[in-house]
């Protein structure tokens, strides 16, 4: 599947998005009460290779952070009081990778997502401009990746590994050589199905151990 950085693949997108039927808030029942609202951005830029190609940012936490070091990531955080999700993956787009984008930038959202950590991260899909420069924030982010679209639609990227700690599978995504583990995956494999045309619930997936903390 080809997926060129056009205002057609914008809308292609974004028509995919409207017509998502997001799960009801807070399910799967998960004791959504106690989790902190989060909020992640799948920022949707022009790829570095192929040029004219869309893809997405995907970050590198630094090795120092309390919690999550070092884990593969997309923008976000939790929600501030008074934040919607789309005000806070925003905000946490801007503050983590220097990427300013607009509420008319967001093309919609997908399904919760529970943590083993504590939070119920919702994500959101937004289109930057083709002039979208980065500047990432060393205190939280390492590095930042463009990553085309194209890459995780492929049919062998998913795959799903058992541990004794959960009965619940817990799905990887391969990206650039490596596996990118959920809450991450999770969230790019809802979003691979999307634009697959096909609507995939992921709440179900677990996450690996260190992610639990």
């Amino acid at each position: 599947m080809k997926f060129p950085f056009t205002a057609a693949m914008r809308e292609q997108i974004a028509a995919k998005a409207a017509a998502f039927v997001r799960l009801a808030a807070g399910s799967p029942a998960a004791s959504p009460a106690r989790l902190k609202q989060a909020a992640v951005a799948i920022a949707l830029v022009e790829a570095e290779s192929p040029r004219g190609e869309t893809a997405f940012l995907l970050t590198r936490r630094v090795a120092n952070l309390r919690s999550h070091s070092g884990q593969w990531a997309l923008p976000g955080g939790r929600c501030d009081k008074g934040e919607t999700v789309i005000d806070a993956a925003l905000r946490e787009l801007d503050e983590e990778v220097g990427l300013q984008l607009k509420p008319a930038d967001v093309l919609g959202e997908l399904d919760e997502y529970p943590t083993r950590s504590g939070y119920l991260i919702t994500p959101v899909i937004a289109w930057a401009g083709a002039d979208a420069r980065i500047a990432h924030n060393p205190a939280e982010v390492a590095a930042v990746y463009r990553i085309a679209l194209a890459d995780i639609v492929k049919p062998d990227v998913i795959s799903f590994e058992r541990i004794p700690e959960s009965d619940r599978p817990i799905v990887r995504i391969l990206i650039n050589g490596g596996f990118v583990n959920a809450p991450t995956a999770a969230l790019l494999y809802q979003f691979r199905e999307l634009l697959c045309g096909r609507t995939t619930r992921v709440a179900q997936y677990e996450q690996p151990v260190f992610a639990w903390r």
